[in-house]
């Protein structure tokens, strides 16, 4: 989600400051020109120059996102044009994506805590899940599995959705739970939301849900070594699949039906991979959402499709 306070976004071509009188409009459009011409990758929270520098400047001055446009005459202290310039410089030198630097990201319009011990969550199964997964849930879900949950942001997003729902934050990592953890804190949801150290379903036995969501690793070998630098600061446990990125998603589509109630559904993210996955499985009859926002890659089956088509993920 982008970090925009409400100002114009007209851009300087002179990435000179006067320090004596700089102000966060100057710091803004220097910080935009310095992004601009390093060459960064923006896509982890931000899409833009201006964006990141926005992002960055805030969190140096700490102010909220819905900070007004005064702010931007606002003159700065030597001390806090070295703090912003340092952040600036953090981000150009180590490529290191503005949310790590922060500790924050945004997912449906929620904040939460990050580090590099998970993926910074920009998945378009927000936009779903703002739509409370509607036509496609036949009920309102009273169990919900967030799979490959890393920070948790999926799943806590999910019990803001159905207030009535138990959700289960699972993930392999116990590092990524952690985090997870820290956000169950953070928005005080320990009463229904819960983590489990589990791979795939093997910390799950016996439990069904009428939601499965999912945003596993699905990046295949060829993607993971040409992706921009600022990837390579994200758990590649968290990214890698296999040769064709499918290699948990396939394990999954094998056992799901196992751990879906009989009107569930199965929500999982590919990306990029999705192209191998209709490829491998030409006869299931996956559904292939289409997003306001987002490059899609995200399908949806049934329990009843998984059960009809076992013999084809075996």
């Amino acid at each position: 989600m982008s970090q925009n306070i409400n100002v114009s976004t007209e851009m300087s071509q002179n990435s000179s400051l006067d320090d004596s009188r700089c102000t966060v409009r100057d710091l803004l459009q220097f910080g935009e020109s310095l992004f601009t011409g390093s060459e960064l990758y923006f896509g982890h929270g931000t899409y833009s120059a201006w964006d990141e520098a926005v992002c960055l400047l805030l969190f140096a001055l700490g102010l909220d996102t819905d900070t007004d446009r005064s702010v931007l005459d606002k003159k700065l202290t030597d001390i806090e044009q070295k703090n912003i310039k340092s952040l600036f410089n953090r981000r150009i030198q180590e490529r290191v994506p503005a949310p790590y630097i922060t500790g924050q990201a945004w997912f449906c319009g929620l904040p939460f805590i990050v580090d590099e011990r998970v993926i910074i969550p920009r998945s378009p199964i927000a936009e779903l899940i703002m739509n409370y997964f509607e036509p496609w849930l036949l009920k309102t879900p009273q169990r919900i599995l967030d799979l490959c949950t890393g920070g948790g942001c999926i799943g806590i997003s999910c019990a803001y959705g159905f207030d009535d729902a138990d959700v289960v934050l699972s993930d392999i990592s116990e590092e990524a739970l952690a985090v997870a953890d820290l956000n169950i804190s953070k928005h005080e949801l320990g009463q229904r939301v819960s983590s489990v150290h589990s791979d795939l379903f093997s910390g799950l036995l016996g439990q069904t849900f009428d939601l499965i969501v999912s945003n596993p690793p699905y990046v295949d070998a060829e993607d993971l070594a040409s992706m921009p630098d600022e990837f390579h600061h994200e758990p590649e446990l968290a990214l890698a699949s296999g040769a064709d990125g499918l290699d948990f998603t396939r394990r999954l589509l094998r056992e799901a039906s196992d751990y879906l109630s009989s009107e569930g559904i199965l929500v999982v993210e590919v990306g990029n991979s999705s192209v191998a996955l209709q490829d491998a499985f030409p006869l299931v009859p996956f559904l292939w959402f289409e997003f306001a926002e987002g490059d899609g890659g995200v399908f949806m089956l049934t329990r009843s499709q998984l059960v009809e088509h076992r013999e084809l993920f075996q």
